[in-house]
């Protein structure tokens, strides 16, 4: 693989990360109440940021490691 194609990886890997975390402060801050929405939808945006953060990263590095080889 070359340089720049795992650049881009890493870069994309850490934006999903980045996405994931702001999906959780944001419906951390709708539990919360801050917003007056329903707290149950801040717990499911929370819930799916998180699920977001570990296993998207993950399937994608899984999925590109088989297609490397």
């Amino acid at each position: 693989m070359n340089d720049d194609l795992a650049r881009t990886r890493f870069l994309f890997l850490n934006l999903i990360r980045l996405g994931a975390l702001a999906l959780v402060l944001f419906g951390v801050t709708i539990a919360a109440g801050k917003l007056g929405w329903p707290e149950w939808i801040g717990l499911v945006l929370a819930l799916a940021g998180v699920a977001e953060f570990f296993f998207l990263p993950w399937m994608l590095a899984k999925r590109w490691k088989s297609t490397d080889q």
